[in-house]
């Protein structure tokens, strides 16, 4: 009868092996235990479209207690075949009894090797030819083989074994990490103090036969060492005394990154964490997939050409790599977790993601989650491709304005040359503005160009910061410029130095920081909604067709953008394109309509260096932090923050204390230019944390208050409690409440009804002006007597009234209008539907 059994899969030459050992009680009634190992051999039939068993092998020399902890194939050294080999494991009192057992193709085990440690082995382990096991153990490297039938050390210092194989001329090859070296490295290089201090860890390669290391190949760089979780080594080529290589890595981060030759060639962040294993499978057309296995059971498979990711599973129990259907290229086998392996033969997936998919008893019902991913990374991607193909369609128009002016450049010099030649005098052309092409991409109106604003014109700083593992860019814009603009956001297009670049996944927001008011007494206009102004300002005619407005604003905007900074570490050095998107409101002094339009802006490019960033430039040290002045720093940490609001309400006490708790309980710093900002310099989690206290009354306020994680929110929180009165009242402020949509509301219906007015008023000084001027009259004296002067005045007047009465406007005009007041209504439409929604909720 089965009371125990542990079983492993492995591939072999198409086939399916499956190892099972099983612990049964004897058959004579002794009562005693008997281990068993056994062997299946199976092929997947074509026709069925299942595994069968072909044939089967035994092995019963099992002592009881035994593991099975290990399995790989391996050549044997006798016949330079290659064989399925299972190791073995005893926990004796004393030591660890282990044994290595290899199948032939007759299904008979063979025991080729045992040993004894004091310590017992750890994944990873590995099997060379020969068959020889490797591992490592307290920062030393061991190997034992049926050739030396010993444990050996070789003499050098591992960490981790990170691959292990074959390369011709070096034989077995293992690639692992250990602690930096200064030393003198035998090829004339050694790695300086900083590097070292900067990596702690190294990769090297090691040659097992020969006993030395590898100097003249270059798997993965040092500064990796400390970061990669697996390797796999898919191509070595000798030329010419150096090594050429190939390399996929995958790092504790979940990023697949691409060596060629040691350096960083491509890079993909995966869904998943905790990467414990990368495949390479060569499949039809010279193709290559990349398949990482996590902790968690999931399973990721990615194209090795671009690093697109094909397929991902869930709860997989194994997935194994080889040509299982025999068209001479390799498959993916999928086998999803089940009791037994039994069950996981009937449910599993072959696939090469070309010709070859079987799928059996796989149900995709519950699948809804990962659609709904799915269509969530569609729509990032086609964002993302919509930044970076208008970051191309940006240098394409620099490049062709740089090419127009050195044709002209050359043109003007040979019609130079050929004057002087000729012993003419050459005339120089006139200064002339050519090229200029309007930012807001506004219509030509009567055949002339609307005048250009410059970068420089609109923007006024571009700066980055690194907080933690987060990159912040920020974007100022000019004061002038600022109300002009809505809807801003920030893109950021990353790539090396080449033609190949990708966007970057970021969360962009706006931080505004109110600054001191002034000591004189506000004048009435600046009491007025900012929207009424700019509506005023229109109305009265003043400039601002495309002109920047001249009202100016108590507060200071910068627009950021955070993104992870690790996929830009893995380049070592990268560039990055800032693109601003927003919408330009603008309006027209002859029509008095209001106009928005989309724009597009390149506002300069950033370089990121993984030196500069371990050196500490423009990073925010938040264990330590002490604010400097620097406005940057500030918005930085409130970018990268999680931002909440509290409203504060006391009924029974002023609430003027709240700014001497900032200062004293949690030592915070007053901003001189800010007075409603405060950052905290006290020691611990607290540091760098960001509040903004704005007292409405003396009895109402709003403490906002910019956190990293929750626990910091609590401390505040806490801290808060305790130092206001009990009959007080804290409250979280929703991100759209309902004060805030009313607000909303009554500027849109406003604005509404403002765009109504403007266009009835558009609508009759376009009839005034062409009646005024059909009907002008002369004011020279007339000849006519004065009964007939006045029936003439008569008829016209009678005239005039009757096309009055008849008020007709172009059609231009018309549509112009009706879009205006569409727009409008469908503004105060959309308010008013989340106002519902939002009491419905309530």
């Amino acid at each position: 009868m089965l009371m125990d059994q542990q079983e492993k899969l492995l591939s072999y030459n198409g086939e399916l092996l499956v190892f099972q050992l099983s612990k049964l009680k004897s058959t004579q009634g002794s009562g005693t235990k008997v281990m068993k190992l056994h062997a299946r051999r199976m092929s997947f039939d074509s026709c069925t479209k299942q595994f069968i068993e072909t044939s089967t092998g035994s092995f019963s020399d099992c002592e009881d207690g035994v593991e099975m902890i290990h399995c790989s194939c391996a050549s044997d050294f006798r016949t330079g075949i290659l064989h399925p080999c299972v190791l073995l494991k005893k926990k004796m009192k004393k030591n660890t009894k282990y044994t290595l057992l290899l199948l032939h193709n007759s299904n008979k085990f063979e025991l080729v090797l045992h040993f004894k440690l004091d310590y017992e082995l750890k994944e990873p382990i590995k099997l060379l030819s020969g068959p020889t096991v490797l591992w490592s153990h307290a920062k030393s490297l061991f190997h034992i083989s049926p050739q030396t039938c010993t444990v050996l050390c070789a003499p050098v210092q591992l960490c981790s074994i990170k691959w292990a194989g074959e390369i011709k001329g070096e034989g077995a090859v293992v690639l692992g990490t250990r602690a930096a070296c200064l030393t003198d490295r035998g090829n004339g290089q050694s790695v300086p103090k900083s590097d070292a201090f900067i990596w702690g860890t190294e990769c090297f390669a090691y040659a097992v036969e020969k006993q030395e290391a590898l100097t003249r190949a270059t798997f993965v760089p040092h500064a990796y060492g400390g970061v990669v979780a697996c390797v796999h080594v898919c191509e070595v080529d000798a030329v010419r005394s150096k090594f050429r290589t190939s390399v996929v890595a995958v790092t504790c981060k979940s990023q697949v990154i691409i060596f060629q030759d040691g350096l960083p060639k491509d890079v993909h962040q995966l869904p998943y964490e905790n990467p414990c294993s990368v495949q390479v499978a060569a499949v039809e057309g010279n193709s290559q997939l990349v398949v990482v296995t996590f902790a968690s059971g999931d399973v990721c498979a990615l194209w090795k050409r671009n690093l697109q990711v094909v397929s991902s599973w869930k709860n997989v129990r194994s997935i194994l790599v080889d040509d299982f259907v025999g068209i001479g290229t390799e498959q993916i086998l999928v086998l999803l977790k089940t009791d037994s392996i039994s069950e996981s033969l009937n449910t599993f997936q072959i696939s090469n993601f070309g010709n070859v998919h079987h799928v059996n008893n796989i149900s995709y019902e519950d699948d809804s989650h990962s659609t709904q991913e799915l269509q969530k990374n569609h729509f990032l991607t086609i964002k993302g491709l919509e930044a970076r193909l208008q970051a191309g369609f940006a240098s394409v128009r620099e490049l062709q304005q740089h090419l127009r002016l050195k044709e002209k450049v050359l043109v003007e010099s040979c019609g130079a040359l050929i004057d002087l030649v000729q012993d003419q005098k050459h005339s120089l052309p006139s200064a002339e503005k050519a090229g200029l092409v309007s930012l807001w991409d506004e219509p030509l109106d009567n055949g002339t160009s609307t005048p250009s604003i410059d970068k420089e014109q609109l923007v006024q700083e571009v700066w980055h910061r690194v907080v933690e593992d987060n990159l912040v860019v920020g974007v100022k814009l000019m004061d002038t410029y600022d109300l002009l603009l809505s809807d801003v956001r920030l893109s950021l297009v990353m790539g090396r130095k080449r033609p190949s670049a990708f966007p970057a996944k970021c969360r962009c927001s706006v931080v505004a920081l109110k600054k001191a008011a002034p000591a004189e007494s506000a004048s009435h206009w600046q009491l007025e909604p900012l929207l009424k102004r700019i509506k005023l300002d229109c109305h009265n005619g003043k400039e601002c067709n495309g002109e920047p407005s001249q009202v100016k604003v108590d507060r200071t905007k910068s627009f950021t953008a955070v993104t992870q900074l690790s996929p830009f570490l893995a380049l070592h050095e990268v560039g990055c394109v800032v693109l601003l998107h927003a919408t330009k409101r603008s309006c027209k002094d002859d029509e008095h309509l209001q106009k928005s339009k989309g724009m597009t802006l390149l506002c300069g490019k950033i370089l990121l260096s993984l030196a500069e960033i371990s050196a500490g430039k423009r990073s925010i040290n938040l264990n330590d932090y002490k604010y400097t002045g620097s406005i940057k720093d500030l918005v930085a940490l409130c970018a990268a923050s999680h931002k909440v609001s509290l409203q504060i309400i006391s009924s029974d006490y002023t609430l003027i204390h709240i700014k001497t708790w900032l200062q004293e309980q949690m030592e915070c710093a007053a901003i001189k230019e800010y007075p409603d900002t405060f950052i905290s310099c006290k020691s611990g989690n607290l540091n760098g944390t960001v509040f903004k206290w704005n007292l409405k009354t003396p009895f109402e306020g709003t403490l906002t208050v910019f956190y990293r994680h929750q626990t910091i929110l609590f401390q505040c929180l806490h801290n808060l409690t305790r130092s206001l009165p009990p009959a007080c009242k804290i409250k979280p402020l929703r991100v759209r409440s309902k004060k805030v949509l009313a607000e909303q509301l009554a500027l849109t219906l406003e604005k509404e009804m403002v765009t109504l007015r403007q266009a009835s008023s558009a609508a009759l000084s376009q009839l005034e002006n062409h009646l005024s001027l059909i009907y002008e009259e002369s004011k020279e004296a007339s000849s006519i007597s004065a009964v007939q002067q006045f029936r003439e005045q008569f008829q016209r007047e009678q005239k005039q009234c009757m096309l009055g009465m008849n008020r007709t406007v172009g059609g231009a005009l018309y549509r112009r209008l009706i879009l205006n007041v569409f727009e409008s209504q469908l503004n105060s439409d959309t308010i008013a539907w989340r106002c519902s929604l939002l009491g419905k909720l309530l």
